[in-house]
């Protein structure tokens, strides 16, 4: 893998919300998204998405889903092929065989997590190696079984704590470069990040923490200024996306999409 592998990609699917996310799973309600807003909002993302020159792939709803539009839980897209995940929330596990067909459709080698838990929101992928949090959804059996598979394809994979009350590790961190990353304060002063450029989050801003690096842009939730200011002064191109009722339900910007160069 190339270190621009890591951020530089030709593809990202994506899932429509269905009127069935209102239920979606959330740590603390602060009340039902609006559906049509939380559409629009999508609608924009997607929008974002094709402005980096990604071809960008719409699935349907999935109304037994509630948390289907967050489709970066359920696979690990890499240039070598795709790794199916076994998703920690009960609720979530039926998701996995409704992507499984369109990514065996652009993937030669498609794999599957056996045993254990492993949601995508666990894991990032550096230029070098492979980062990957214990986290509620997430277990030590099924990064065992992750690292297994990654072995084939020649990546390292370095498993992590993620902070107490955070539901993925990638809640609190992003790979702005191969050598960038983007982490709150609390995730950076564990020292899992020693050997790369740090960029923190600015104060009572965590929730910027999810942002995501394609092509040339940086794609970040609104409404965070400091850490916007933070990303341009360091030489990002920075695109502001509103998502407001995605964030009722703990979604941020990397989980509303897979992004990846399959065969790249």
């Amino acid at each position: 893998m190339t270190q621009d592998a890591s951020f530089r990609f030709t593809h990202a699917l994506t899932r429509r919300p269905a009127d069935s996310a209102t239920g979606g799973l959330r740590a603390i309600d602060t009340g039902a998204p609006d559906i049509a807003l939380m559409r629009a909002q999508h609608a924009a993302y997607v929008a974002a998405l094709r402005k980096t020159g990604t071809q960008v792939i719409e699935l349907d709803p999935l109304p037994a889903f509630p948390d289907a539009q967050f489709v970066e839980d359920t696979a690990l897209c890499l240039p070598q092929g795709a790794i199916l995940m076994r998703p920690g929330a009960p609720s979530r596990a039926g998701e996995v065989a409704e992507i499984a067909p369109h990514l065996r459709a652009l993937y030669d080698e498609v794999h599957a997590i056996e045993a254990g838990h492993v949601e995508a929101g666990d894991i990032l992928v550096t230029g070098s190696e492979v980062l990957a949090g214990l986290s509620a959804r997430t277990d030590a059996t099924g990064l065992s079984a992750l690292r297994a598979l990654l072995d084939r394809w020649g990546y390292r994979l370095r498993s992590l704590a993620t902070p107490p009350g955070v539901l993925h590790f990638k809640t609190d961190c992003a790979l702005l470069d191969a050598e960038t990353i983007l982490a709150t304060p609390r995730l950076a002063d564990s020292g899992c990040f020693q050997g790369y450029r740090l960029i923190l989050t600015a104060p009572g801003e965590e929730a910027a923490a999810n942002v995501i690096r394609v092509n040339d842009a940086v794609l970040m939730p609104a409404g965070f200024p400091g850490t916007a200011d933070r990303l341009a002064r360091a030489g990002f191109t920075v695109t502001e996306l509103d998502n407001s009722e995605c964030a009722r339900l703990d979604g941020g910007m990397s989980c509303l999409s897979l992004r990846f160069s399959p065969g790249g």
